[in-house]
């Protein structure tokens, strides 16, 4: 058996076992991929392990860099009560528009809000609103940006908020500090920045599963 059939197999019984999807996450996902979007969406598991940790939280707004199809806002937003917010920034319209509709059938479209336009465009019209600080920030958008998505992320929350950075393995290319792609560089440089800035404490765990060798950072707003 290959390891990603392996690591495939695993994740099916995490997932049966302990982060079931229901009809209205499988429809996500069914809409999301009969409308062209590309299937890079976080796993069942993922999406539980965000769900957990924004109920460790407590949160009650929630900040999404990079919608896609509104998967992982499903699994978000069912964290927040029912006075709560979340606020998504998608680049592409048509992504937009299909994430609209999957969380307006999963009835979150009260608590959820998806803006369109580049993220580095909309976080200082976001900031300029003066809102509430978030107390999760999921980003999961273009790597190459991570650095300044994480610099707009301190601005946007509190002490005790928590910041979840995505897909910062690269396929094991993180470690080359001479790779020239940008999303390896800007992970990297996401990566250096929560290490050495005096307002964050973080870590980040490599993973394996239905997408392969990945992982994610964690960084708590600490001042």
């Amino acid at each position: 058996m290959s390891d990603q059939r392996l690591w495939d197999d695993v994740d099916a019984y995490f997932t049966a076992l302990l982060s079931p999807e229901d009809d209205v996450l499988r429809a996500a996902l069914r809409d999301s991929e009969a409308e062209g979007l590309p299937p890079i969406n976080v796993t069942p598991p993922q999406g539980r392990l965000l769900q957990l940790l924004a109920r460790l939280q407590g949160a009650r707004a929630i900040l999404e860099i990079g919608t896609l199809g509104g998967y992982s806002t499903i699994w978000l937003a069912r964290a927040l009560p029912a006075d709560g917010r979340l606020v998504s920034l998608e680049y592409d319209p048509h992504h937009a528009d299909v994430a609209r509709r999957n969380l307006a059938r999963a009835g979150l479209d009260r608590i959820a809000e998806v803006r369109v336009g580049p993220a580095l465009e909309s976080l200082p019209l976001l900031a300029d609103e003066n809102p509430p600080p978030f107390d999760l920030v999921f980003i999961d958008a273009d790597k190459a940006n991570n650095a300044r998505y994480v610099e707009w992320s301190l601005r946007l929350t509190r002490t005790g908020s928590l910041i979840v950075l995505d897909n910062v393995v690269r396929g094991g290319r993180v470690t080359d500090g001479s790779d020239p792609d940008p999303s390896v560089r800007g992970t990297r440089a996401a990566l250096e920045l929560i290490a050495g800035h005096p307002r964050l404490e973080g870590t980040a765990i490599q993973t394996v599963g239905g997408k392969g060798h990945d992982g994610f950072a964690l960084a708590r707003v600490v001042a």
